[in-house]
């Protein structure tokens, strides 16, 4: 997997620990990039040791049932992704503004006790998720197409279809994933799919419900 100016191979180019960012719908998949606009000073301050150690960051949910720790703080999910600070700029007026680039995804194996204000996690990596294009022939494309016209189409919305049709199997299930706007707990869904097969499928079923859901509403209103 290419990030960056970095390449992860194996389980040796990842870290055994990773700086949490947690943050609800907000879906980084590996090859995916993920623009974040970073204003408080404790993520100011996350930012500042990522640039200074291994530009790592790991994005993840707080747990879907909405359990807090003894502290107030967000228990986080099982599984998020690793990203790696591929752009960064400062605004002039406290905020940075990063790109993440996915390099794979990670289980949480148990948070650290640190000092830093910022959460800290022991993890165990996705190692198969360092081939980018590992699945990507069984994805079925029309299939995933059709379903994405069909939610445009249904919500008004345009694309631009060259570069859709030029974009490889992994590029297009990931990026469709990351795009779509549906909440935490199909975005976790997304993220846990085991392969790009099983993410292309997951993401046509729930535009599809999605979709049925919106006829039934529109019928409703009608009657």
């Amino acid at each position: 997997m290419q990030a960056g100016n970095a390449r992860y191979r194996t389980a040796d180019d990842l870290p055994e620990t990773v700086i949490v960012f947690p943050l609800e719908t907000a879906l980084l998949l590996p090859g995916g990039r993920m623009p974040l606009n970073i204003f408080e000073p404790r993520y100011l301050e996350m930012v500042d040791h990522a640039l200074r150690h291994d530009r790592l960051i790991g994005m993840i949910q707080p747990r879907l049932d909405g359990a807090l720790r003894e502290d107030g703080e967000p228990e986080l999910c099982d599984v998020g992704c690793i990203g790696r600070i591929t752009s960064f700029a400062e605004t002039g007026d406290g905020r940075y503004l990063i790109s993440l680039q996915g390099v794979c995804r990670f289980r949480v194996s148990s948070e650290l006790h640190v000092k830093t204000p910022f959460r800290q996690c022991r993890i165990s990596s996705f190692l198969t998720d360092l081939d980018a294009d590992a699945g990507a022939a069984d994805v079925d494309r029309p299939a995933l197409l059709k379903a994405f016209r069909a939610y445009l189409k249904a919500n008004e919305l345009d694309a631009d279809w060259d570069s859709v049709s030029r974009a490889e199997n992994a590029t297009l299930v990931n990026a469709l994933s990351m795009m779509a706007p549906y909440g935490p707990a199909e975005k976790q869904a997304l993220l846990e799919a085991p392969d790009l097969k099983t993410r292309a499928e997951t993401l046509i079923a729930i535009t599809e419900i999605a979709l049925a859901r919106n006829d039934d509403e529109f019928g409703t209103s009608l009657q």
